[in-house]
């Protein structure tokens, strides 16, 4: 059977990269870009959609004979705090609109995107496990933790393959930062290649997960080709990539930007990230579907300043 691919929220991001990863994969005629907005520039097909539209998804999907979902549309973290009702109806409702066009019209497989925000205080800092308890401390959180639930049910009850990973913070040279607490770990390489001093929202000693892009991607990528019957996780994998503080980063960036300057301000996601993990316990994707990360915080550092300096 000839995939057909829709991706919601393909102009953040990760959707941006993801989109064009899965156009060289399938073909630019078998992969169907959304977005609230036109996406300038954007090869291949691209029709505007609000993912809390029900009829206008089912319309898509009905139209192009859509096989696989991949569910990118969502209000980040920080983002999230400011109106945490609007967020809460959003990712909820739209993620539901995708399980539910998904298992109608027999839509074979969905990936949802869950993020370590589902973890909160009563989690331990280091190697956090697959099956931690969830007490998030954010609206975005409480919603990723309601989505994992949700895929594990259509799973269970309907069969639908549902496939999520808990993403650490993700940094990419693509595309500006979206409205998340690790985007910091984004900003901080155009400030230092603008020759601009860098005000960082944590404090130094701040140690996070994060991610490159390209790994992001490829752990994605995995996952959704690995044989249905390798999937032991129906709520969402655990995966890492590397830890750093605001501080480690800056002074691997200060290697090439001698001159490079810093300081801390921390505000309100400073909270946000106080209740978050240090590090990542991800054996059981490593063990399911052959997941390891390529990039760490020196091969990121530099990937990012040279993929950035070709943009100037």
């Amino acid at each position: 059977m000839q995939e057909k691919l829709l991706i919601t929220g393909a102009g953040g991001q990760l959707g941006a990269v993801l989109t064009l990863k899965l156009q060289e994969t399938f073909g630019n005629d078998h992969v169907i870009a959304t977005d609230l907005y036109p996406k300038v520039g954007f090869r291949g097909h691209f029709e505007i959609l609000d993912a809390t539209d029900y009829e206008k998804l089912e319309s898509i999907v009905i139209k192009h004979k859509i096989t696989q979902i991949y569910h990118l549309a969502a209000i980040l973290s920080a983002s999230g705090e400011k109106n945490p009702p609007k967020t809460w109806d959003l990712n909820m409702k739209t993620f539901i609109n995708v399980l539910e066009v998904s298992r109608i019209h027999g839509v074979s497989k969905v990936f949802y995107p869950s993020s370590i925000a589902v973890f909160g205080e009563n989690a331990p800092k280091e190697n956090i496990p697959q099956n931690q308890s969830l007490l998030p401390a954010t609206i975005y959180g409480v919603s990723k933790v309601a989505g994992e639930n949700w895929a594990n049910y259509y799973h269970q009850k309907y069969d639908l393959d549902v496939r999520s990973l808990r993403y650490p913070g993700v940094i990419g040279h693509e595309s500006l930062p979206g409205g998340g607490t690790t985007d910091y770990a984004v900003d901080i390489f155009y400030k230092a290649l603008n020759n601009e001093p860098f005000e960082c929202f944590l404090s130094h000693s701040t140690l996070l997960p994060m991610i490159y892009m390209e790994d992001a991607i490829r752990a994605t990528i995995k996952l959704m080709e690995a044989p249905k019957k390798n999937i032991t996780i129906r709520s969402s994998y655990n995966i890492s990539g590397m830890s750093f503080n605001p501080n480690q980063l800056f002074l691997m960036i200060r290697k090439t930007y001698p001159e490079f300057t810093i300081t801390y301000k921390p505000d309100f996601r400073q909270l946000i990230a106080d209740t978050w993990p240090n590090s990542i316990e991800d054996s059981i994707a490593a063990n399911d579907w052959g997941w390891n990360p390529k990039y760490d915080l020196e091969s990121m550092t530099s990937q990012m300043i040279k993929n950035l300096k070709l943009k100037q």
